[in-house]
């Protein structure tokens, strides 16, 4: 007896490519640029998939929206044109959602990334086709507000009860919660199980690879 969904959203960081170590350099060059001491590793890796505003406030507290515009400038320009730092789909992330789309799920990404560097993310890896929408943390509210998932079910039809918002983090599962949809967590990402079971998902894959059978289960 499989599991009844017709909307499948995904977290992109962390859940389908494996970015962090990109998101990291890159935080670390903006701030070498800002003439300020950067986060440690760990608390930058922390703020991956919440906006980029929202992620400043939590590492830089207290800053204002002048410092944060300037980081965010920096930081797009290393992660749009200047940082090399590899950057891959989780290995059979690419199978998984070529044969999610040929049995007809509808696929979204919510993500706390800005729409340039989504769409460089999809024009690279050749998934932007199967996508049937998107949304992204600089075009409504950051992950854990409900809105970006609100927005998607709007616009494609779909009830909470029916969608399935996967994510490597809590602000993932919290969102689900906020939306009303379903969650369902994965451990390889940034966010330990123990800190995402808190969240009550439906389950919590190791592998991407494991979602069809998951589904279908």
């Amino acid at each position: 007896m499989g599991r009844e969904f017709k909307l499948l959203v995904f977290d992109w960081d962390g859940t389908l490519m494996d970015s962090e170590a990109r998101i990291v350099s890159c935080v670390h060059a903006a701030a070498r640029d800002m003439a300020i001491e950067s986060p440690s590793d760990d608390r930058v890796r922390d703020i991956i998939g919440l906006g980029l505003k929202e992620a400043l406030e939590k590492l830089f507290p207290g800053s204002d929206n002048s410092f944060k515009e300037q980081f965010i400038g920096f930081y797009r320009d290393y992660f749009l044109h200047e940082d090399r730092t590899p950057s891959q789909l989780f290995p059979g992330a690419l199978d998984v959602l070529h044969g999610l789309a040929d049995e007809d799920y509808l696929l979204a990404v919510a993500t706390g990334k800005g729409r340039p560097g989504l769409n460089k993310v999809l024009e690279e890896t050749g998934l932007k086709s199967l996508f049937h929408a998107t949304r992204c943390a600089d075009e409504t509210f950051s992950k854990p507000h409900p809105e970006m998932l609100v927005q998607i079910m709007d616009e494609l039809a779909v009830e909470p009860v029916d969608t399935l918002m996967i994510g490597d983090t809590e602000y993932d599962l919290q969102m689900a919660i906020n939306a009303g949809t379903h969650g369902l967590a994965v451990s390889y990402g940034v966010h330990t199980p123990e800190r995402l079971n808190r969240f009550n998902p439906l389950g919590c894959l190791d592998d991407i690879s494991e979602l069809s059978a998951w589904l279908h289960g």
